[in-house]
């Protein structure tokens, strides 16, 4: 028992440290977590996550050439029009749309775009930016779990297949899709009248008497003034072409060919689609690959990529070597209560500030307790909970885009504007999910 609490302060210690160094730390210290595992305490390392990492690289890779060929913007401009259309309903229709943004794209990076303008949207229509902006943020991560080409949902595809069970992409989507948008609906309902009018917040109004307050507040932000190349529009329709191929391999899988007698296995297929259609969108738009590999998306998942080959690496080694001892001790617990491991899953959000790199942390734990590959699904919505300390890259996007200051992080750090909303979310969608496992499995 003494080698298991030491071996899990290390574990938990790596976790921590790599949080706070941030980027790529995360991966290098979960490499020298395996090493110590392996090197001083003599376990037997596990396989690494190749092809979680595989699909990452492809999904990335396709959509930071949608970015750069234009894409991105042609989608973000789209979404502005509606918005300027119905602006009255801004507190619904933007967190509704960065949600879906993520669904279709794979990564709730795209949402940096859209931010200024739902703050521009609500300002001039005298709506407190916050009630917006707040749960778009949110929403914008809830979508990752929802989406066919994220990285968390081919983790969880991957992960299932260990089980001997596995669940189809379809299914996944099936559950987390609706879970999604209801909880999005859920937490932009309450948000409708949060706070006070921002005409009557004395904080405000105190700011206004300052004529440089009031003057940046005259600017107008919008992307409706940059032209959109046909390019950019195809570029597109290849991508969601390529998304919806996917799909329709999941519901059709009798459409590919059978390898060893079965169909190859969907986490090759995203792979190699992803990558395809990332090649036709290149050839037809005329992008650089070197513009590509440039790109902000591209960064991003690079990081993400590095850090979830360390982290999970170490967290799978720590997990197998104490197998028995988790089943013993844990195992009864979480099968009376199975909600604790979505608790726990929770936790562990909160600090890692991934949805990939969390359930790739907790999955392993799930599957060594004999937890059913459904119950783990509808608890999945769990595995964002980031939102929680606001210092996710979207969550300050928002804080520093409401040129009002009403979208803000409290004076004691946690009474900030998205803990609301994202507990509304998070825990509407979790109990939606659970609920819809229950009749689906």
């Amino acid at each position: 028992m003494a080698m298991f609490w030491i071996q899990f302060v290390l574990v938990l210690g790596a976790i921590l440290l790599g949080v706070r160094k941030g980027g790529v730390a995360l991966g290098l210290i979960g490499g020298l977590g395996v090493s110590v595992l392996v090197l001083f305490f003599r376990v037997a390392p596990s396989e690494p996550p190749i092809a979680v990492m595989l699909i990452i690289l492809a999904v990335v890779t396709a959509s930071a050439t949608l970015q750069v060929a234009g894409g991105l913007e042609y989608l973000v401009q789209l979404t502005e029009k509606m918005l300027r259309a119905h602006p009255k309903y801004v507190t619904i229709l933007a967190p509704l749309s960065t949600f879906f943004l993520t669904v279709c794209v794979g990564t709730g990076h795209a949402v940096y775009a859209l931010l200024p303008v739902i703050a521009d949207v609500a300002l001039k229509t005298k709506i407190r930016p916050e009630r917006p902006m707040a749960i778009s943020s949110v929403a914008s991560q809830m979508g990752i779990t929802a989406s066919p080409v994220a990285a968390a949902v081919t983790t969880f595809l991957a992960f299932t297949i260990k089980t001997g069970h596995p669940i189809t992409l379809f299914n996944i989507l099936m559950v987390t899709l609706p879970a999604g948008v209801i909880g999005v609906l859920a937490a932009a309902a309450w948000s409708f009248n949060r706070g006070k009018e921002l005409y009557e917040d004395p904080e405000f109004l105190e700011r206004l008497k300052d004529p440089e307050f009031a003057a940046a507040l005259n600017g107008s932000v919008t992307t409706l003034d940059k032209k959109v190349t046909t390019t950019a529009k195809v570029s597109v329709l290849l991508f969601f072409a390529g998304v919806l191929s996917i799909i329709g391999f999941a519901v059709y899988p009798e459409l590919l060919p059978l390898a060893a007698g079965k169909p190859v296995p969907m986490t090759t297929v995203v792979q190699f689609i992803m990558l395809g259609f990332g090649a036709f969108i290149m050839f037809f738009s005329g992008v650089k690959a070197k513009d590509i590999a440039h790109s902000s998306v591209f960064t991003a998942g690079m990081i993400a990529v590095v850090s979830i080959f360390g982290i999970a690496w170490m967290s799978d080694t720590f997990v197998t070597a104490n197998k028995s001892f988790l089943v013993d001790k844990i195992g009864m617990m979480v099968k009376i209560a199975p909600w604790t491991f979505g608790i726990a899953m929770f936790c562990v959000s909160a600090f890692v500030k991934s949805q990939a790199a969390t359930l790739i942390i907790m999955l392993p734990f799930g599957l060594a307790l004999g937890l059913p590959a459904p119950l783990l699904l509808g608890l999945m919505p769990c595995s964002y909970a980031y939102f929680f300390f606001a210092f996710y890259p979207s969550d300050l996007a928002a804080i520093n885009m409401d040129r009002t200051g009403t979208t803000r992080i409290g004076k004691y750090l946690l009474n900030h504007s998205f803990m609301i909303p994202g507990f509304i979310g998070v825990g509407v969608s979790t109990v939606v999910a659970y609920t819809i496992t229950r009749f689906m499995f």
